[in-house]
């Protein structure tokens, strides 16, 4: 019995990556990205963890002012648990799932080192960091972190995904959230979400 459910478990995940496969032609590569978390996901093992990630930065699991273009605009400080064996580079990206005109980007980070396990409050905006990551350009068309502002007063939630990967992505600053999520197409040994809302 054991054997012939493990074969039927097989079968069905087959099945299911498959028309995850389909709908990452079908519905674009983002899409596929945010879909690590998913046990049937293209992009990630089945058998792979979580990073956990968490920000001493927030108050009651919310984004305070000095965060925001309320405030200072400084980045929060950031810490994640340690990645798989076999991780070369880590990706930060934070966004705005609530924006009116779609999902907002306010910050791009990618080819952290594997061994860094966090981020100090009030990040530079330089392009390339002193420990070789670059910073990718935002949806305000500019370098590095910028805070939440949302239209109209309204709460919105704010998404800090981190991935784990298995390459360096060596691409030059200044990248979109598009063009460092293609680069990271088929390289996510894991991934981790922090959502936080800011209410102004």
């Amino acid at each position: 019995m054991q054997s012939l459910a493990g074969t039927v478990w097989r079968m069905a995940v087959g099945t299911i990556r498959l028309a995850m496969a389909a709908l990452v032609v079908a519905g674009g590569l983002s899409a596929a990205v945010a879909g690590w978390r998913h046990a049937a996901s293209p992009v990630i093992a089945m058998d792979q963890a979580e990073l956990k990630l968490t920000s001493a930065s927030l108050e009651k699991g919310k984004i305070p002012r000095k965060f925001t273009c309320d405030g200072e605009e400084s980045s929060p400080s950031l810490a994640w648990s340690a990645p798989p064996a076999g991780t070369r580079s880590l990706t930060l990206i934070l966004t705005d799932p609530d924006a009116p005109g779609g999902v907002f980007v306010h910050w791009v980070l990618y080819d952290l080192p594997p061994e860094k396990r966090s981020l100090p409050e009030g990040l530079s905006k330089e392009g390339r960091l002193p420990d070789g990551s670059r910073q990718g350009r935002n949806d305000f068309d500019e370098t590095g972190y910028r805070g939440p502002c949302p239209p109209g007063r309204a709460i919105h939630r704010y998404v800090f995904s981190l991935y784990a990967l298995d390459a360096r992505l060596e691409l030059p600053a200044g990248q979109t959230r598009e063009q460092v999520e293609t680069a990271m197409m088929g390289h996510i040994l894991a991934g981790g979400e922090l959502v936080a809302p800011y209410e102004p």
